[in-house]
């Protein structure tokens, strides 16, 4: 222990100037936007690096459970389109072309998740040489997960669904009226449905999906259910909470989302303004 101290005495002065670095470093990136915008994309860069061969080993030790779920995910999409097959007789009505390209879908796999802070993210294999960019939306077979952040060339940072500042715009299915789903930050597996006027009538059991009001998610993806509903203290909307369809604490693969004519509807919504 005596030579642990004399050895650390002996460099103290590199000591001071490594913190002194440290502190110097920390001013800079918080007081500057540029900077700090610089600092957090080459952080992420390699911090996604690191997360990205330490996901390849855990996956390689999952490989059969993973393997076991996309083969129930294909049989599942498999009876699917059996069941939009085009009977002989039927006639073949075409669908409009702007809906059939308003959306485009990639995959990625995630490589870092948090559930345990108020708020939460994920860091997936993706980029921008991948055709990933800020503001797509992120799903996986259950449900919302979130909505990307930051981009790197080859990760990208998704901020979760999980997440106290992140609102999702969506609907009781069953009878169209819309709100917003937005987390409380309590529990992992609800969240709330927000702006529902208390003469709406929300049953428990009511799904949630998105309501396809915004270009982020095509309309109809699952949300979750409503378990409870109560008048909303000293306000004129129901306090509505939601179990959430995605299972946070599993997930391996996401699907991300981009409305191609985003850019057209954010002009004409300024335009409107």
């Amino acid at each position: 222990m005596y030579r642990i101290l004399l050895f650390l005495y002996r460099i103290r002065a590199f000591l001071l100037f490594v913190l002194l670095e440290t502190i110097a470093i920390w001013m800079i990136v918080s007081n500057n936007s540029q900077q700090g915008s610089v600092f957090f994309n080459s952080a992420n860069q390699i911090s996604a690096s690191i997360l990205d061969t330490q996901a390849d080993i855990i996956d390689y030790f999952s490989l059969a459970s993973v393997n076991k779920a996309l083969v129930e995910k294909n049989a599942e999409l498999l009876a699917e389109l059996e069941r939009y097959r085009k009977p002989a007789d039927s006639l073949y009505i075409p669908l409009d072309s702007a809906l059939e390209a308003t959306f485009q879908f990639k995959g990625a796999k995630v490589i870092n998740n948090s559930i345990n802070l108020s708020q939460n993210y994920l860091t997936i294999n993706k980029g921008s040489k991948h055709g990933i960019h800020e503001g797509m939306g992120v799903f996986n077979e259950e449900g919302v997960v979130g909505r990307v952040k930051g981009v790197t060339k080859n990760f990208a940072t998704v901020i979760s669904l999980l997440h106290t500042e992140l609102l999702v715009s969506s609907k009781i299915a069953s009878t169209e009226v819309f709100g917003s789903t937005k987390w409380d930050g309590v529990d992992p597996q609800k969240a709330k449905m927000l702006y529902v006027p208390r003469h709406v009538q929300v049953k428990v059991g009511d799904k949630v999906v998105t309501s396809g009001y915004n270009a982020v998610f095509p309309e109809g993806i699952p949300i979750g259910t409503v378990i409870e509903v109560k008048p909303g203290p000293e306000t004129n909307y129901l306090d509505i909470t939601v179990q959430l369809s995605t299972d946070f604490t599993k997930i391996s693969y996401v699907y991300l989302v981009e409305n191609k004519l985003a850019e057209e509807l954010e002009n004409l919504n300024v335009e409107n303004k």
